[in-house]
C-alpha cells in the first residue's frame, strides 16, 4: 500500500510538471506603428478639444511651431506641441497672467482634460 503511495504522488508530481512544460506563451501581438504626423495630429487634436473642455478660449493657431495661445478670464494659456529626437512628442501647458491660483488651476484642468482626451 505504502509503495502505491508513494507511485501515485510521484506520477501525480510528474504530471504536473509535464502539465507546466506543454504551455507555451501566446505570440506576441504586433503594435501598429503610426507615423509622427499621424501622432502629431492626435496630440494637436487632443490639446485644443482639452482647451475646449475648460473653457479656454484659443485665439491664435500655429502648427508649424507647434504652438497654440488662448485666454480663460485673466489667465493667458500658451499649449506647446514639439517633437522630441526619439520621435516622442512632449506637450506643455503655460498659464500666466491670472492670480497664482486660478493659473495653477488652470494648467491642473488642462493637463487633466489632455490626459484623458489621449486616453491615459
Amino acid at each position: 500500500m505504502t509503495n502505491f503511495r508513494v507511485l501515485a504522488g510521484s506520477v501525480a508530481v510528474v504530471a504536473g510538471f509535464m502539465l507546466q512544460a506543454c504551455y507555451t506563451a501566446p505570440a506576441p501581438t504586433p503594435v501598429p506603428t503610426r507615423s509622427i504626423g499621424e501622432r502629431f495630429e492626435q496630440s494637436w487634436q487632443a490639446a485644443r478639444g482639452a482647451a475646449a473642455d475648460v473653457g479656454v478660449r484659443i485665439t491664435s493657431e500655429d502648427r508649424a511651431s507647434g504652438t497654440l495661445r488662448g485666454d480663460q478670464g485673466s489667465s493667458n494659456v500658451t499649449i506647446t506641441l514639439a517633437t522630441q529626437a526619439d520621435s516622442s512628442i512632449h506637450v506643455g501647458f503655460a498659464v500666466t497672467g491670472g492670480g497664482k491660483s486660478q493659473d495653477t488651476n488652470v494648467k491642473e484642468h488642462l493637463t487633466r482634460a489632455y490626459q484623458r482626451r489621449m486616453g491615459r
